[in-house]
């Protein structure tokens, strides 16, 4: 058998093994596509519970170890 030949017949194997790692590849796509969606899901469900918990919008305001507004809440 020729060098050629060795050559031809690992490159036709090689061929079913890429295939198989680009199929893979596909599958982890597409559950990494299905994780994204879920993961936008549940964020745009947390923020409509804040939001429904602090309608006014000033979510962007709190700051943590607020002593005033600890004092003021009674936590203090």
């Amino acid at each position: 058998m020729s060098v050629r030949k060795i050559v031809e017949l690992y490159q036709f194997f090689w061929m079913f093994e890429s295939h198989a790692q680009q199929r893979l590849a596909w599958e982890d796509a597409a559950q990494a596509r299905i994780a994204r969606m879920r993961a936008e899901a549940q964020a745009a469900a947390q923020l409509r519970a804040m939001l429904n918990a602090n309608p006014s919008g000033a979510l962007g305001n709190a700051r943590l170890n607020d002593w005033e507004n600890l004092e003021r809440s009674g936590l203090l």
